[in-house]
């Protein structure tokens, strides 16, 4: 290659076709010749002008074919991406300068690559190295050639794409002032491409709620309704998109047309073109956020609710990508893009409260992704009954009279496509309108169940989903009435010859378990028959799903899953998969999550199967330390590693802990958890601390005596991570210093001030979630428990919201000691309560069934305050009490 350093820089013949056969090479499928072109880039990226004969392809060689002057294009930007810090500066203008020549270029192809090409230079030297090319470019906008005020304007809309926040800066003298007026003259041009590009460019500075924008609001909605009809798809939906943003940021201003808003977007809804009708259905997910959504929708819901409904049927190409034909597949090996990767939810501990389970963290509900999620991710059909179930919450029983009359159309019609999108709907009201359906469900479960055996699978599917959204008002019938035959259906579709209804019913199966907890133990037996008989079956990603299933079942019905013919049944197929994965395949998340569920409830019954388990754990830690820290120091040299694999492995850990108790003591003499455990407590990743703290816990109650030795290098870690901003990792922390000091006793005092004052602090923030709150309540008594001199005094700061978090909590072991540690310092320091003492009875009162000598401490306590202020005093101190609180009182305590 030539060095040619004249103003005009001139390929050299022999270089250019070096290059043009490197681009035809490029194009070609074979792989060892793909090799061959990425060397041969490497190689030519060592000559600078490399750069200039791309660029000489893309916009002045025009008797090579479009394609390849796109591609050299395209390796040109890639190179830009990589290395244009280091381009010389004459290669730099010389490609600066050719993009703005050649903007305009005939074809669409070659202006939206010399487009990509600007805004990737552009994004590098942050626009501020290149001032001219913003003026350049809006100046170009007022060209007669329309293909120049195309390709302008295509190159300006990447541009606003790639660099809203940076054009809304000082740092370029504020262009927006002069580019968003500009861009609103453009909403009138008579090509709808044009149109198009222009409300698409300001579209990006809605949400980040620009100046130059919001000086210009009335106008800029003033332009979007005139573009109102447009004929060009395209415009019409970036006209949609714009007023389903301005509902976010700008409801104000919509406010007064909002009754023609909503009935364009009526309109648009039902657009032909499907991209439209998308982007206007978002306008009621959108508007249901918003507070004025019931008083807006209310007179059309007649109109919008057989509009949503009728966007919720499968187009006829979802119906061919989803092989809605294809019945039976279940031999079909997956392809390993469509698994989707999963998250670990880390252990959290919680405690258990009245009228219902432990408390589980604010699960976000990702009900409406359930029915069909390999297509186009998102599409008409899920974003309208997203809007129907976000409706459905907000409008409740009223939306029922508009329903009702079309789902019995629906639900009953002989077209396949029709029903199943009828069920769908079903499911989509479930939570929302819930009260409203109780008097229908006696009917349309049965007509649900029998749905199970349609014949189109896509029907079987969606019923699963559906019934799965009704499972809570199923289990508060009689068990025969529907949880009987919907159980033996849902587990015959769990053998199902299609895969996308295994899957689907699975799903339901895991919800329903859940919500009938043990009344599925009569049935256990014939649930594991099925679902090992599945285990055989089914392909890779439906595996994944049948782990949760299982593990699910072992938290549902506990230590009712201890028999050995269940054990029998589930374990040699657990352990089978098990030794098969490797320690680095990710197949072991889902697995170590359903093991550690497993283990909890079969407790003893694990015991043959927990060394090898235990082991592997310990391994996964292990290895997982030992690569983070090849990592930081040699981070070129290693990969990062994925700790995903340390985080569940804590957490089975902390299953077998909590499940076999005193019997993993030999497992843990063995291993150096102690010495993992210490690192993982200080690793930057909060999961990671989240998950050692839970297993810290588990082990002092399970283990202590290998646990004390370390107690003086943890406690200090423990007090460090007592920071509400991880609430997790605080409450796991908060737990374990609960569960230490009660296995120390008075040993405890030279470490209380390390941790009193943050959890004073934390017992008394306000916003702080409940499961914090209750834990960090019951640490304090705790610690007051086994050394009441050190905390009694701080009693007065904390008694109140002490109080007010454990009156919802079970009787419990947990709250037996943490009151019987108020209750000791109470006597040491009685004044500490005397402002808040309302608060300490009404606690007291929460209790059902205390032990009877926490109930004499109470008794003490409650006669020695009423003798010491007096007979009268006490009358009219009591004439406050709730007439509930007043009884209680006085049946269990006699005051």
């Amino acid at each position: 290659m030539c060095y040619l350093h004249r103003m005009e820089w001139q390929p050299d013949e022999q270089g250019l076709q070096q290059v043009l056969q490197l681009l035809k090479d490029s194009q070609s499928p074979d792989t060892a010749t793909q090799r061959a072109v990425q060397e041969k880039l490497e190689q030519l990226n060592q000559f600078p002008d490399f750069n200039n004969y791309l660029i000489f392809v893309l916009t002045s060689l025009k008797s090579e074919d479009e394609p390849t002057r796109s591609l050299s294009g395209l390796i040109l930007k890639n190179n830009v991406k990589a290395h244009y810090q280091n381009f010389p500066p004459n290669v730099a203008d010389f490609i600066k300068r050719e993009c703005l020549n050649n903007i305009g270029d005939p074809s669409p192809l070659i202006r939206a690559t010399i487009g990509i090409l600007i805004t990737t230079i552009a994004s590098k030297g942050e626009l501020q190295t290149w001032p001219e090319l913003l003026p350049q470019l809006c100046n170009l906008l007022n060209s007669e050639d329309y293909n120049t005020c195309e390709g302008s304007f295509g190159a300006l809309q990447k541009i606003c794409e790639d660099s809203s926040e940076l054009l809304d800066s000082d740092a370029l003298n504020r262009p927006l002032n002069i580019m968003i007026p500009k861009f609103l003259q453009f909403f009138k041009h008579c090509s709808p491409k044009i149109r198009s590009h222009a409300i698409a460019c300001v579209n990006q500075f809605i949400i980040g709620r620009a100046q130059a924008l919001m000086d210009n609001i009335d106008t800029f909605i003033e332009s979007l309704f005139a573009l109102a009809g447009d004929e060009d798809s395209e415009v019409r939906k970036n006209v949609c998109r714009a007023l389903v943003m301005l509902l976010e940021v700008r409801i104000d201003r919509l406010i007064p047309h909002m009754h023609s808003i909503i009935q364009y977007m009526l309109q648009r809804t039902q657009d032909p073109d499907e991209n439209v009708a998308l982007e206007a259905c978002e306008f009621w997910l959108t508007l249901a956020e918003q507070p004025i959504c019931k008083e807006a929708l209310s007179g059309h819901l007649v109109q919008l609710i057989p509009i949503l409904v009728n966007g919720m049927k499968y187009s006829e190409i979802d119906i061919i990508l989803l092989k809605g034909d294809v019945e039976e597949d279940e031999t079909i090996p997956d392809s390993e893009q469509d698994i989707k990767p999963r998250f670990h939810k880390s252990r959290t501990v919680t405690l258990q409260h009245e009228g219902g389970e432990g408390e589980e963290g604010e699960d976000i509900d990702d009900d409406e992704d359930d029915d069909d999620d390999t297509l186009s991710d998102w599409n008409l059909r899920k974003c309208s009954a997203a809007a129907l179930d976000v409706l459905a919450n907000v409008f409740r029983e009223e939306l029922l009279p508009h329903l009702l009359p079309l789902l019995k159309g629906l639900l009953f019609h002989p077209d396949w496509v029709i029903k199943e999108s009828g069920i769908l709907v079903l499911g989509a009201i479930a939570e929302g309108c819930m009260q409203g359906m109780v008097p229908y469900l006696p009917e349309l479960i049965p007509h649900l169940i029998q749905c199970l055996c349609d014949k189109k699978a896509l029907v079987r599917s969606i019923a699963c989903w559906t019934l799965s959204r009704y499972a809570h008002w199923v289990v508060s019938q009689p068990p025969d009435a529907h949880l009987k035959p919907l159980m033996t259906e849902l587990l015959k579709r769990i053998l199902d010859g299609n895969k996308r209804v295994q899957e689907a019913a699975c799903s339901a199966f895991a919800t329903l378990e859940e919500e009938a907890c043990t009344e599925l133990v009569p049935y256990l037996s014939f649930i594991l028959d099925t679902l090992v008989f599945a285990f055989g079956k089914y392909q890779h990603k439906n595996l994944l799903i049948l782990y949760d299933a299982i593990g699910t079942l072992a938290d549902s019905v506990g230590h009712h899953l201890n028999q050995p013919e269940y054990i029998q049944k589930l374990m040699p197929p657990l352990i089978a998969k098990w030794n098969e994965l490797k320690d680095e395949d990710k197949d072991l998340f889902p697995l170590l999550e359903c093991l550690s569920s497993v283990a909890t409830a079969l407790q003893s019954g694990f015991l043959p199967y927990c060394e090898p388990v235990y082991q592997r754990c310990v391994t996964l830690v292990q290895k997982t330390l030992a690569q983070a820290m090849m990592y930081s120091q040699q981070p070129d040299q290693y990969e990062a590693p994925d700790k995903d694999f340390m985080i569940v492995a804590l957490d089975l850990l902390s299953g077998l802990a909590e499940g076999l108790g005193g019997h993993v003591d030999t497992l843990v003499a063995r291993s150096n958890i102690m010495t993992l455990l210490f690192q993982c407590m200080q690793d930057t990743m909060p999961e990671v601390r989240q998950s050692s703290f839970a297993l810290l816990g588990d082990l002092t109650k399970a283990c202590f005596p290998h646990v004390k030795p370390c107690i003086a290098e943890f406690m200090p870690i423990l007090g460090t991570n007592l920071n509400p901003e991880f609430i997790s990792v605080c409450n796991n922390a908060t737990w374990a210093i609960g569960e230490i000091c009660m296995q120390m006793g008075v040993e405890m005092q030279p470490y209380i001030a390390m941790v009193l004052n943050q959890l004073v602090e934390i017992i008394n923030r306000p916003n702080t979630p409940k499961t914090l709150l209750e834990n960090t309540a019951i640490t304090i008594g705790r610690l007051g428990y086994v050394c009441p001199q050190e905390v009694a005094p701080m009693l007065p700061q904390f008694i109140r919201p002490w109080c007010t978090s454990l009156r919802n909590i079970r009787d419990n072991e947990e709250k037996d000691s943490a009151f019987r540690g108020i209750c000791i310092m109470i006597g040491v320091n009685p004044g500490g309560v005397v402002q808040d003492f309302i608060f300490f009875c009404d606690a007291v009162a929460s209790w059902v069934n205390p032990k009877d000598d926490l109930r004499d401490m109470f008794y003490k306590i409650l006669h020695g305050f009423k003798e010491q202020v007096g007979e009268e005093n006490w009358q009219q101190f009591s004439e406050q009490f709730p007439p509930l609180l007043k009884e209680r009182l006085a049946a269990c305590y006699g005051v």
